[in-house]
């Protein structure tokens, strides 16, 4: 087999939120592989310890920063944590989020209709404010968003999850158009169901659910994490320079429609 041709990482400085497992982890690890140095964050510090290990072992150079991404002190002080170490910031993965609870829409309560959006999608926003803040002034950057086959079509029971989805391919194509004479390209990866500890929860051990998770990708089987970083690492390198605002499925043909 011919070696893979680079992703044009080598190098460059990226910091993936949500980092601690799953979509987030299996990112960090390949940008290191591919020779970025990464910036890890999430509120799960064994998880990030867990992820820095793969990210080493790759043969990268990796720094956990504890952090929520509600939080906006938090998430400035990440971003800030990965120009003091590596001296710039050139790729960022706006990963972090969480699936919600299940629930009739008018039976959905405001707390967790809150929980979820302001994860899902104020964590997003905040991310990318203070990423867009350090990227514009250097005149180069890519950034990629974690949205969801449900940011393209709803789902019954989810109106938390399919709003806060729908929002982050707005503020993705938000940014694509106000910073793109900044250098900067904003993308979006929208993972169909793919086989994280989040998926794994939301299953909750229940063969009849994971069954009928399974029957919503075509091939029967669940996607894999690393299927998902694939794209992420793929549209943050130069191979992808000229794909801005892009909404790109990666749910083996999930949502052909």
């Amino acid at each position: 087999m011919a070696p893979r041709a680079p992703y044009f990482v080598d190098g460059e400085v990226a910091l993936v939120t949500g980092g601690g497992g799953g979509i987030g982890r299996a990112t960090a690890v390949l940008f290191a592989a591919e020779g970025a140095r990464v910036v890890v964050v999430d509120v799960d510090a064994d998880g990030l310890a867990g992820t820095v290990a793969e990210v080493e072992a790759a043969g990268g150079e990796g720094v956990a920063v504890t952090a929520d991404v509600t939080d906006e002190a938090q998430v400035e002080a990440a971003v800030a944590a990965a120009v003091d170490r590596f001296g710039r910031l050139d790729c960022a993965h706006n990963n972090a989020g969480t699936s919600g609870t299940p629930s009739p829409f008018t039976d959905l309560s405001r707390e967790d209709w809150d929980r979820v959006v302001t994860l899902n999608l104020t964590g997003v926003f905040l991310g990318m404010k203070h990423e867009l803040r350090v990227m514009a002034p250097a005149g180069r950057g890519a950034i990629v968003n974690t949205s969801s086959g449900a940011g393209i079509i709803g789902f019954p029971s989810l109106p938390h999850y399919v709003a806060s989805k729908h929002g982050v391919l707005g503020l993705t194509k938000t940014a694509a158009q106000e910073f793109a004479r900044s250098g900067i390209r904003v993308n979006a990866v929208c993972p169909g169901t793919t086989d994280t500890p989040m998926m794994q929860a939301f299953i909750g051990g229940d063969p009849g659910v994971e069954q009928m998770m399974r029957r919503t990708v075509p091939t029967g089987e669940m996607g894999r994490p690393d299927q998902i970083a694939e794209a992420v690492v793929w549209l943050c390198s130069d191979r992808a320079s000229f794909v801005n605002g892009e909404t790109m499925l990666v749910d083996g043909g999930t949502v052909c429609r």
